[in-house]
This record gives structure tokens, C-alpha cells and sequence, in this order.
């Protein structure tokens, strides 16, 4: 090989190392929002059961569940969360429903389509802005491509307080 050669072989073009900067930096957003995946954070295994509901305690844990918030955080005001509808507690990665009167469910916040967040509780459903994922306020699917329910996040009320059970 001679010396021209061996340089250009050396030495990689703006090209090439833009290319691969800008590969790592997808890779690492990815990884980061979880976009991508194919298991995203918290998802229960497939073939999971939904949630179940006890009065005031949402749903049966979910085995893969893991969120921010831990057993005994206090989440907020029941009374912030309306009848029919849910509110959503971004720190803690916890969406709270009330489907009936005085039946609080707690859900995570991660989609089960691509770990995106969702974004809203209206219509009675819960919101995933990412593809378009719509779940009902039990966290069972309403729309997808969401694969699955939203991992439980048991919650009870105490003193007016929702808090992580």
C-alpha cells in the first residue's frame, strides 16, 4: 500500500465521522426515552391480567412495574382526581383514575407501546401522545398500538390523600 493509500484509509471522512457521531446520539436518545425498544420500562409479561379494583385500592400489582414513587408516597388530593376521569402525577410516573365514585385506581405512567409517557386523561381515556395509545380508566386497552394494559400502581385513599399502597 502506498503512502496516499495508507492515509485515506487512516484518517475517516467528515462524512463518516458525522454519520457515527450522529448514530451514537440516536442510540443513546433511544436508550434514554426508551423509544425503540421493545420491552419498555415497567411493562408487565405479555399475557398479563389487568387490574383488578377494591373500593378505594387500585389493582393487583404488576410483577415488572417499577415507577419513581414508592410504597407510602403520598401522591395528592383525592379530590384533585374527578369522577370519570384521572390525573396524572408526572414526578412520581403515576396516573390516578376514578372510574365510579370512591374507586381509585393508580397506574404507570409508561406506555406499553414504546415507554413514551402519557400526556393527558380526557375523554375518558388515558393518553399517549407518542402513537396515538388510548387506555381506558381501568388501564386496559382502548386503543393501539399499546401491546398491553398499563402496569398497576396500588393506590388507597387515606384522609382525602391518595397514597401509593
Amino acid at each position: 500500500m502506498g503512502s496516499d493509500e495508507a492515509t485515506q484509509h487512516a484518517v475517516p471522512s467528515r462524512r463518516g465521522v458525522l454519520a457515527g457521531a450522529g448514530s451514537a446520539a440516536l442510540a443513546i436518545l433511544a436508550g434514554v426515552s426508551g423509544c425503540g425498544t421493545t420491552e419498555p420500562a415497567g411493562a408487565p409479561p405479555a399475557g398479563g391480567t389487568g387490574p383488578t379494583s377494591t373500593g378505594s385500592v387500585g389493582g393487583a400489582s404488576s410483577p415488572g412495574a417499577a415507577a419513581a414513587g414508592s410504597a407510602g408516597t403520598v401522591l395528592g388530593a383525592s379530590a384533585d382526581v374527578p369522577v370519570g376521569g384521572g390525573k396524572i402525577f408526572e414526578s412520581l410516573e403515576v396516573v390516578v383514575t376514578q372510574p365510579k365514585p370512591n374507586d381509585f385506581l393508580g397506574f404507570s405512567t409508561i406506555c406499553t407501546h414504546t415507554g413514551c409517557n402519557v400526556a393527558a386523561v380526557a375523554g375518558g381515556t388515558i393518553n399517549c401522545p407518542c402513537h396515538g395509545s388510548k387506555y381506558h380508566l381501568d388501564g386496559t386497552v382502548a386503543r393501539g398500538p399499546a401491546p398491553r394494559p398499563l402496569p398497576s400502581r396500588p393506590v388507597k385513599v387515606v384522609n382525602g390523600q391518595i397514597i401509593l399502597d
